[in-house]
């Protein structure tokens, strides 16, 4: 199997890397250009095209199609669902279209993966299960929308959290999963290269939002075997920490400043980080780095017994909630 990792991993960068110029031509071509000075948040000083979607895509079918894996349960339902997530992110890149309608098109993607038996089912409840499945897929995939405030921050920290993802089903002998995720961690290394500064390509809403649902989607299909449910429940959390503590942060501070929470600005914990004096580069390897650490800590939650994991759970949260009140200080969130 560690070969197997090897080979896809390498297929996928590959792919990705041959894919992102193929996908630029096309973004031009159909207008998938994020123009400078469009919103009060866009600082960069050239038209850019909003390529991350199509190339992703093109890996995760391409990569799953030559690993065996396209038709298989559970893969073939979420790459199905992303395919409506893509359609109504290009839909947003191309014609900006307002919340309630991307919201849709996250709701129906979800509601594909709950049909095929996708969803949360530790509560035992069907209306719970359902509630949550929704809560977390369109969560997640809105968490990485939000959090790709700078070049190659989100499509890093999906590489991130697909690598641990990679870990973590290896481990529970889910290989089909384990090759998903090796194409997801494969696709994102090339798409950094062009996505990291000076960015090359944006990953646009298609590509942002493809990231998060499939990401959000693999997790929970991941089974940790053999394990207590109370000291692996929030393990997925933990993996995608770093974009909810984002879309937290954001949210707190526009809802205290009556602000619309969909408006786009320059709010992020990227933006804080520079207004305290960091590099634009060193703001986004300082969230990486975190993510690292977090997602180190939710793999050592498992070996703990129940009460000492959530307890683990808990300071990392006591942890997130200090940070937030201390990046929304008035002083640092002007």
């Amino acid at each position: 199997m560690f070969f197997q990792i090897i080979i896809t991993i390498i297929m996928a960068v590959l792919f990705s890397l041959a894919a992102a110029p193929v996908s630029i031509s096309l973004a031009w071509r159909f207008r998938l250009i994020d123009e400078p000075g469009s919103e009060a948040h866009k600082i960069h000083q050239s038209p850019m095209p909003r390529a991350g979607g199509l190339a992703i895509f093109f890996v995760i079918v391409l990569g799953s199609a030559l690993s065996g894996i396209l038709t298989s349960r559970p893969v073939a339902p979420i790459i199905l669902g992303s395919i409506i997530i893509l359609a109504f992110g290009i839909w947003d890149d191309i014609n900006g279209i307002l919340a309630p309608w991307k919201m849709l098109g996250q709701a129906l993607a979800t509601l594909l993966l709950i049909s095929q038996g996708i969803q949360v089912q530790f509560l035992g409840n069907a209306f719970f299960d359902t509630f949550f499945t929704f809560l977390w897929v369109i969560g997640i995939t809105n968490a990485f929308n939000l959090v790709d405030s700078m070049d190659g921050l989100a499509v890093g920290l999906g590489g991130i959290t697909a690598f641990f993802l990679v870990i973590g089903t290896l481990y529970a002998g889910q290989q089909s999963l384990v090759l998903l995720g090796t194409i997801l961690l494969g696709g994102c290394i090339g798409i950094f290269y062009f996505n990291y500064s000076p960015a090359r390509l944006f990953l646009g809403d298609s590509g942002s939002q493809l990231l998060g649902f499939t990401l959000a989607a693999l997790a929970l299909v991941y089974n940790p075997p053999g394990l207590p449910q109370a000291s692996s429940w929030f393990v997925p959390i933990l993996l995608f920490s770093v974009p909810i503590f984002d879309t937290t942060l954001v949210t707190v501070s526009r809802l205290r400043r009556n602000l619309p929470i969909y408006k786009a600005s320059r709010d992020h914990t990227y933006h804080r980080f520079v207004t305290l004096g960091m590099s634009p580069q060193r703001s986004v390897t300082t969230m990486h780095l975190v993510a690292i650490l977090i997602n180190c800590l939710a793999f050592v939650a498992l070996s703990l017994p129940p009460l000492w994991a959530n307890m683990l759970f808990g300071l990392i949260l006591l942890s997130g909630f200090f940070t937030i009140f201390w990046l929304d200080s008035e002083k640092k969130a002007e």
